[in-house]
């Protein structure tokens, strides 16, 4: 580990000016830290922020839900209302980790996880995400875990967190505060795809805070859930996920929202999947038929073309669960 220094911010302010003058900021840092020990990432400066009041979860005005960014894994997974309105977004959380680090760890800083990609925290490995223009060792090496989605010539790791995935299907916005003042970003936009700069994998900008998600109104009775399928059962990424979020009334499905993690460079929102759920009735042959659909566009490497047909199959198992035909 490199030597940095430390401070602490007692107040908004104080953070900011921290983060203007290149300090990262550090909560839970059970990723960052990580990643300082294996000399991935070298910052000169620590801010650490858990001090700051962002521990709130609350409904909005308009019945959506607002999840401060330094509320734990666990605590947004246990809180009633995320329970009760979004299911999936607690599933995911406590499929997360371990009970340790879900503890530790809080939502802003899982959403700004860097990826699990051997390549990239091996130091002696070409990795364009950790060195700009060095290649990536992942296209010819050992890729099983590696994205088949929204990958690029540069890059195909994958974004780790579990509970992005929940977010990118709710259409979640992220809240952020920086030094020109508050501004949202649709979840969508804020993790970046690789193309010609993995190295940027947020859009956010220098000295910015994340403050908040905040998961939009959704029509009611809404059901939702996540499953994750991974090599085995404890502590361990996906392989492939699905966060399901299906709105059926009158015994047509009204709204669906889906999207996939284990298998994209960003949590991968499956528009044509819900496309194809859409004005229909639920019925085992919808559910295949729409999850066909679900690895629309994949470009799948030597050691992971498994994963397009567990995508699919994931996808149709949790279709099967949320929409009650399992």
């Amino acid at each position: 580990m490199h030597p940095f220094d430390f401070t602490r911010a007692s107040d908004t302010r104080e953070a900011l000016d921290a983060g203007r003058r290149g300090g990262r900021y550090i909560a839970g840092g059970t990723t960052l830290v990580d990643l300082m020990r294996e000399t991935v990432e070298r910052p000169g400066t620590l801010v650490d922020i858990s001090p700051l009041p962002l521990r709130e979860v609350a409904v909005t005005e308009r019945g959506g839900l607002r999840i401060g960014a330094l509320v734990s894994m666990s605590e947004a997974a246990a809180h009633p209302k995320v329970r009760t309105l979004f299911p999936v977004i607690s599933e995911a959380l406590e499929l997360s980790a371990s009970a340790q680090l879900r503890n530790m760890a809080t939502l802003g800083g899982n959403i700004m996880q860097r990826t699990r990609c051997t390549y990239f925290r091996d130091v002696t490995a070409d990795c364009n995400k950790r060195d700009p223009g060095s290649g990536c060792a992942a296209l010819r090496g050992h890729n099983r875990t590696h994205a088949i989605l929204g990958t690029s010539d540069h890059c195909v790791a994958t974004h780790p967190s579990d509970v992005a995935v929940a977010f990118a299907a709710l259409e979640a916005r992220v809240r952020l505060l920086g030094p020109d003042g508050e501004r949202q970003v649709p979840f969508a936009d804020f993790l970046l795809r690789p193309g010609n700069t993995p190295q940027r994998e947020q859009a956010i900008k220098e000295g910015e805070l994340i403050t908040a998600v905040e998961i939009p109104a959704q029509p009611r009775p809404l059901k939702s859930g996540y499953l994750k399928v991974r090599d085995r059962q404890s502590y361990e990424f996906a392989l492939t996920s699905a966060a399901v979020a299906l709105h059926v009334r009158g015994g047509v499905i009204r709204e669906a929202k889906v999207a996939a993690g284990g298998v994209g460079a960003v949590p991968w929102k499956l528009s044509a999947v819900e496309r194809h759920l859409i004005g229909e009735r639920p019925s085992e042959g919808l559910w295949e038929a729409a999850a066909r659909r679900a690895a629309d566009g994949a470009r799948p490497l030597r050691h992971n073309r498994f994963k397009v047909e567990l995508l699919k199959r994931t996808v149709e198992r949790q279709l099967r669960v949320v929409g009650g035909t399992k």
